[in-house]
């Protein structure tokens, strides 16, 4: 079993989207997906969420939720504000091993960007990722600004010894600015870390066969696609 953490450079980035796209090819491979979400925030109990997106988009794949909080908060200021128990990342490691033998993919979604805290112990989706020695991909936003989000991003993962698998551009416009476009050269310089992808803006709203087609487009070989750098220029 193969389980791979996703993080972004912050919040409304195309995480969401690039799990979603990242599933939908090991699914259309013939492999079995599970997604994990630790903690959703800023949902009703009866209201869809992160994991109902994915759904969508990538078809019939497995998902787990741990916990769910109301407020669009951090996830332990969410929990703490609802008196819940937050999320431990203990817990959320034996989840993910829990689903031996039923996976060949867990992907595990976090909530923004690596270092909020899932509670107040002060853990992170990086200790996730150390407790089950799982590499992290990185979603970025395309413009100004994220160079240094994704360069702290790496430098965090690198002082905990947890490898960057690379990162993905999840929502680039039609028509990038010249920060946009420039990125996509620089992501690679600042994280050390190959750009895996560039997902274009807009396609969280697609149905699951044109999602299909540009989750091929858009993403690496090794993450199941067809892009190359040499498609983004």
């Amino acid at each position: 079993m193969r389980t791979m953490i996703v993080t972004g450079t912050g919040t409304d980035v195309g995480k969401t989207v690039v799990v979603a796209a990242v599933a939908a090819l090991a699914r259309a491979a013939g492999e079995r997906v599970t997604v994990l979400k630790p903690a959703q925030t800023g949902v009703a109990e009866d209201e869809p969420g992160d994991l109902a997106a994915v759904v969508r988009l990538a078809g019939a794949v497995d998902t787990l939720e741990l916990a769910r909080f109301p407020e669009p908060l951090a996830p332990a200021t969410a929990a703490r504000r609802a008196g819940a128990m937050p999320v431990m990342a203990a817990q959320v490691v034996e989840a993910v091993r829990g689903l031996e033998g039923t996976a060949d993919l867990v992907l595990v979604e976090g909530a923004g960007g690596l270092l909020v805290r899932l509670n107040d112990l002060h853990e992170t989706l990086a200790d996730v990722a150390s407790g089950l020695a799982a590499p992290v991909l990185l979603v970025a936003s395309a413009g100004l600004g994220v160079l240094n989000s994704a360069a702290l991003t790496a430098e965090a993962l690198a002082r905990r010894g947890v490898p960057l698998l690379g990162t993905v551009v999840g929502a680039l416009p039609e028509r990038p600015d010249l920060a946009e476009r420039t990125n996509l050269d620089d992501l690679p310089r600042v994280t050390d870390a190959p750009l895996l992808g560039v997902l274009p803006a807009g396609l969280g709203g697609v149905d699951h066969d044109a999602f299909l087609v540009a989750a091929r487009c858009g993403l690496g070989p090794v993450l199941g696609g067809g892009w190359s750098p040499q498609t983004s220029s």
